[in-house]
């Protein structure tokens, strides 16, 4: 399988990196990268070939991966327009919808949308897939592979669930610092020292992330556990009930959802 990579930022990097690890071998990929200084850097991080612009090589390849900013999408397809024959194009960019996508490449439909998240970065990543029912089983399959090569994947049946896999998961990780640094502020006030209180925020997050996900029961069932009667943990649950807290997390990911939305409406303008 030869792999074209439009764009050569910090997600192409993590999956390209995360191939590599895999096996992939480095001579079937390609970067598209108009960046002279970054062209470099993949070249000397991966031994990969880079290209400054589009050309006819790259319609040699199976698989093409867009991962340049959303707002440069339409002029980076340009070149691609009425020329791609049986190409999968992936997208990785946040709110391009397929039909936009399509569009700008002259009505090509073998289109595969992607959200993958900053953990991707450390192969740590989830990246939910939404594919238009036309597209077979070994396109599906070769999506499966690059993205999995920086985490899990989850297929997502109705591309209007795509804007809120970015609310959820790809801004996912913000909301997650977000209580770690209250975690920390709150240690700090306690009397920890700034060293201590990092470690204790961050060290409390990952190991109940890690036992959540490899328990088989609920994560209300593991909470409930650690909630005694009468006890800290339930002072302090009773606390953030009382601010509205679940319901103050729903909102805010709704609002993601919904800004998620107006941001595709904006991007696929002509």
């Amino acid at each position: 399988m030869k792999l074209t990579f439009i764009g050569g930022g910090n997600m192409a990097n993590a999956l390209i990196g995360g191939l590599l690890k895999q096996g992939f071998p480095s001579s079937d990929i390609t970067v598209v990268e108009p960046l002279a200084e970054n062209r470099e850097r993949l070249t000397d991080a991966f031994g990969i070939a880079c290209r400054p612009a589009a050309d006819a090589s790259i319609l040699g390849s199976n698989v093409l991966v867009l991962s340049v900013k959303p707002q440069q999408m339409r002029e980076a397809l340009a070149p691609l327009a009425g020329k791609l024959t049986n190409q999968l194009v992936i997208s990785i960019a946040a709110g391009m919808r397929l039909g936009d996508l399509s569009r700008w490449l002259g009505g090509y439909s073998k289109l595969v949308r992607t959200m993958p998240n900053t953990p991707a970065l450390i192969g740590a990543g989830i990246t939910g897939l939404y594919a238009d029912p036309s597209i077979d089983g070994e396109a599906r399959r070769q999506a499966e592979l690059i993205l999995g090569a920086v985490g899990k994947t989850v297929w997502i049946a109705d591309e209007a669930l795509m804007d809120a896999v970015t609310a959820v998961s790809a801004s996912g990780p913000a909301y997650v610092f977000y209580f770690i640094e209250a975690l920390r502020d709150a240690a700090r006030a306690l009397g920890f020292s700034e060293e201590q209180s990092r470690l204790l925020a961050i060290e409390t997050v990952v190991g109940a992330a890690a036992l959540a996900a490899n328990s088989t029961e609920d994560v209300a069932v593991l909470r409930q556990r650690v909630t005694s009667k009468g006890g800290t943990t339930e002072a302090a649950l009773n606390s953030l009930n009382a601010d509205d807290f679940k319901s103050a997390i729903l909102r805010a990911v709704r609002a993601a959802d919904a800004r998620g939305r107006e941001l595709g409406d904006l991007l696929g303008k002509d």
